[in-house]
């Protein structure tokens, strides 16, 4: 049997010594493969552990062989979500975010080498991926211990491989992913910590823990925003969707926001009751239920589950062009709760194509994962970030080539708003956005109610600009920057806002999205009369419809304007829209630069002084 030449990866003198020192290398030969590892050579239930200083043997989880699939498991709660202060900054070249030395007191190379040093004593996987994809991304290089193959095999769904038959005579990386757990221990408390060096031939991501939503996932996002930065482009923080109504017209949907804003339910099918109908809204107030019947649903092609690339060479300039930077999406089935719920879902998930990942998921041995079976943090407590990696050729419908963008919709996570407790829960179903106040919204990208994806989700935080700030590692002016330019290049492309969870005293999960999602493509673009249009109470929302009706049914009008609620009214509404505008004031400051295009000076000008809808329709036209 011949050994692969190792030398036909092009890597610098650190990660050669690496190679060459570790007892055994195995580079991936197919997915089959990987899944085989990740299990420990096809075990029932395999312990992924390590020797940790001062502590012995530490068992980190668990990955249970099952008929669809693999279930992994952390032993610790924390380590089932995203920790959103986990990523550091190890290089001094220009950025926004926390250097390693400002938390840790020194430079990051101490620690770089320990980890060359303690991957070298290991039986590694060495895998070649590419980040974005094989014509637009950056070749990539995975360098994990072996007994953690479900992480490589999970960034293997995400962003693809390359089998070791089909890698060429040179493979050189342009990035770089170290993966080396117990360092989670032994120097960072415990903490998900995520380092990112930026050398000058290679971007390194040394991953300090097991989690793949900062590493594997967010990780090589960080690569993308990277490389868009210094070639003037960027990879959107978005879903997309081609909806295609019951008479064949068309319309493609892309929607942005923080994680837990609505992005995979956007590609998802509309949620029913028993009976076939949809429970619209329901009342905290006086339990009041909304019901629509509509029989005749679009049809959906996913495009986008998250990162939609924004390459310069896709555009043309009238409306935004983008095509899937991933091969696989991270699914959240934390409103999945029963059978039933999504049965496009659970058909994906119970008979797949091939066995998945499935993560935070309750499994025992052989049997099949229910994607409605979560794993509890504490008793009666289920975790609310229950996953599975989704390889994106297992979708039906999927479209992969690019597609130009009709409508930019932006989704926000909303608590209720009564009038005995106001909050900034009074966004309506759908408000119709200028340019310019969109562009706000993208700097802001606010987190809100309830975030499911990351440990902290209490109150309003922001994201930062474009939502995917967390993930990126330069300077924040430079992003606000480009998201500007792109709103302008692409004049034809129109912008929505959406809430999730609650409008007003309404509770209504993301119905708000999928009916708004059927009546634009029912109408056929976000482009509206004059008349069929008001100003917003608060202008942060730009414009509020005055009547939407979809398939003979008429949303009620305190779900378009929540203020006419009576569980609302004008009063706590207002106090709720002096929320939200302190917080965007609080969030936009930060932007007004000498740094930021003078356009976008005049935008954030005209918020700080509390400007008309008129006002930035001025700033830039809405074509």
């Amino acid at each position: 049997m011949s050994v692969f030449d190792l030398s036909r990866f092009k890597v610098n003198e650190d990660v050669k010594a690496i190679l060459d020192s570790a007892s055994k290398v195995t580079v991936p030969k197919s997915r089959k493969h990987l899944l085989d590892l990740a299990t420990g050579g096809g075990q029932s239930v395999f312990k992924v552990n390590y020797m940790v200083d001062g502590m012995g043997l530490v068992e980190e989880a668990t990955v249970t062989k099952c008929k669809n699939g693999a279930s992994v498991n952390y032993l610790e709660e924390y380590m089932r979500r995203r920790d959103p202060d986990c990523m550091l900054i190890g290089d001094n070249k220009h950025t926004d975010k926390t250097r390693y030395k400002e938390r840790y007191g020194d430079e990051f190379d101490g620690v770089r080498r320990e980890t060359y040093e303690w991957l070298k004593k290991q039986e590694l996987i060495v895998m070649p991926l590419y980040a974005g994809d094989n014509e637009f991304g950056s070749p990539t290089l995975l360098i994990c211990p072996i007994n953690a193959a479900f992480f490589a095999a999970g960034l293997a769904d995400l962003q693809g491989f390359i089998p070791e038959a089909e890698i060429g005579e040179t493979f050189e990386p342009r990035a770089i992913i170290y993966l080396a757990p117990p360092f989670r221990h032994t120097h960072f408390d415990g903490k998900q910590v995520v380092v990112h060096n930026r050398l000058e031939d290679v971007h390194e991501i040394f991953s300090f823990n097991l989690y793949p939503g900062p590493s594997a996932k967010k990780g090589i996002y960080g690569v993308l925003l990277n490389i868009g930065e210094l070639e003037n482009w960027t990879t959107v923080h978005a879903s997309t969707v081609k909806v295609t109504t019951p008479y064949d017209n068309s319309l493609i949907i892309m929607h942005e926001g923080a994680s837990g804003g609505g992005k995979s339910e956007m590609i998802e099918e509309v949620h029913r009751e028993v009976d076939g109908s949809i429970l619209f809204a329901e009342s905290i107030v006086t339990n009041e239920r909304i019901y629509l019947d509509i029989a005749d649903t679009c049809d959906l092609n996913p495009i986008t589950d998250d990162m939609a690339m924004c390459h310069p060479e896709l555009q043309n300039n009238r409306k935004l062009v983008v095509k899937d930077a991933e091969a696989g999406w991270f699914l959240r089935f934390n409103h999945i709760t029963e059978y039933g719920t999504s049965p496009q879902h659970e058909k994906l998930c119970i008979h797949p194509k091939e066995p998945l990942i499935f993560l935070n998921m309750d499994a025992s041995p052989d049997s099949t994962i229910l994607i409605w079976d979560h794993i509890e943090d504490a008793p009666g407590k289920p975790c609310p970030n229950p996953r599975v990696i989704m390889p994106r050729d297992f979708v039906p419908g999927v479209v992969s080539e690019p597609v130009e963008i009709d409508v930019r919709s932006f989704g926000v996570r909303t608590p209720a708003c009564t009038k005995s407790n106001p909050t900034y829960g009074i966004i309506g179903c759908i408000h119709v956005l200028p340019p310019a106040l969109a562009w706000i919204w993208r700097l802001v990208a606010p987190r809100g109610h309830a975030n499911p994806s990351i440990t902290d989700s209490e109150g309003m935080t922001s994201e930062g600009v474009g939502s995917y700030w967390p993930f990126a590692t330069g300077k924040m002016v430079d992003q606000a920057n480009l998201l500007l330019e792109q709103i302008m290049n692409t004049p034809s492309t129109r912008y929505v806002l959406i809430p999730n969870q609650h409008i007003g005293a309404y509770e209504v999960g993301f119905n708000p999205q999928w009916i708004v999602r059927e009546y634009l493509a029912r109408k056929g673009s976000a482009k509206f009369k004059p008349e069929q249009l008001e100003k917003s109470r608060c202008s942060l929302l730009g414009y509020s419809l005055k009547r939407l009706r979809v398939d003979g049914y008429t949303i009620p009008q305190g779900l378009l304007q929540p203020n006419h609620q009576l569980g609302v009214g004008e009063e706590a509404y207002d106090e709720g829209a002096a929320i939200l505008k302190d917080f965007f004031k609080r969030e936009i400051t930060k932007f007004n630069t000498e740094d930021l295009l003078p356009l976008g000076r005049d935008i954030i000008n005209c918020f700080l002084n509390d400007g008309t809808v008129e006002d930035y329709v001025k700033l830039i036209p809405m074509k």
